[in-house]
C-alpha cells in the first residue's frame, strides 16, 4: 500500500449532550473501532489496527455507545500472561474529549483486570498525564516481560518509538472501581 494515499478519516457527528453506555464490543462494531483508531493514528497519537486484528480480538474490546447508537469511545484489555493484561486501544471520540469517557474506560478494562485475577496492567502511552492521574506509574521498558515486546518488531515506529511504558499494580483482593 506504499505510496497510496488515503483521505483523511471523518468521522460521524455525534452529540456531545449524548448520554452513553459502557459494553463490550461486538463484531458489528469493528468498523467503528476501527475508524475511531485510525483517526488519531493520523494524528501520530496511537497505532491504526487493521480490520483483521480488531475482528481477531474483538473480545478484548469494550466500547461506549451513545444513545444515538454512535461509538464515542473504545479500549481494549489484552492479556499477555497470568499476571499482566496491556490497556491498549484506548480512543475517544473528538466531540467528546474532556467529559471523563477516556477514565470511565479505562477503569472498566481494569475491572475486567481485576476480575480475572490479574495483579497488574500496563500501557504504551504518549499521553502520561492522563495515565498518572488514574494511579499508573511510569516504568522502564526493561522492567517490562519480552512478551510486552511482541508487536513492536512489525511497528513502523520500533526504530524511534516515543511510547512511554505505565504500570498499574492492584492490591490482592482488591475489587473493580
Amino acid at each position: 500500500m506504499r505510496g497510496l494515499s488515503l483521505s483523511p478519516v471523518v468521522l460521524p457527528e455525534v452529540r456531545r449532550e449524548a448520554g452513553v453506555e459502557l459494553r463490550k464490543a461486538r463484531l458489528e462494531d469493528v468498523d467503528a473501532i476501527y475508524w475511531l483508531i485510525r483517526y488519531w493514528a493520523e494524528k501520530g497519537l496511537m497505532l491504526v489496527r487493521s480490520h483483521s486484528h480488531l475482528y481477531e480480538n474483538i473480545r478484548d474490546f469494550w466500547v461506549l455507545e451513545d444513545e444515538d447508537g454512535q461509538i464515542v469511545g473504545t479500549v481494549a484489555l489484552h492479556v499477555l500472561w497470568r499476571d499482566l493484561a496491556e490497556i491498549r486501544g484506548l480512543a475517544v471520540h473528538p466531540t467528546r474529549q474532556g467529559q471523563g469517557l477516556g477514565r470511565w474506560l479505562v477503569l472498566g478494562a481494569e475491572r475486567e483486570a481485576r476480575d480475572l485475577g490479574l495483579p497488574r496492567v500496563f500501557a504504551w502511552t504518549l499521553q502520561v498525564n492522563f495515565f498518572r492521574a488514574l494511579g499508573y506509574r511510569v516504568t522502564s521498558r526493561e522492567a517490562l516481560p519480552p512478551k510486552v515486546w511482541s508487536e513492536c518488531n512489525a511497528c513502523p515506529f520500533y526504530e524511534n518509538c516515543r511510547e512511554i511504558a505505565v504500570v498499574k499494580e492492584f492490591s490482592p483482593g482488591a475489587s473493580g472501581g
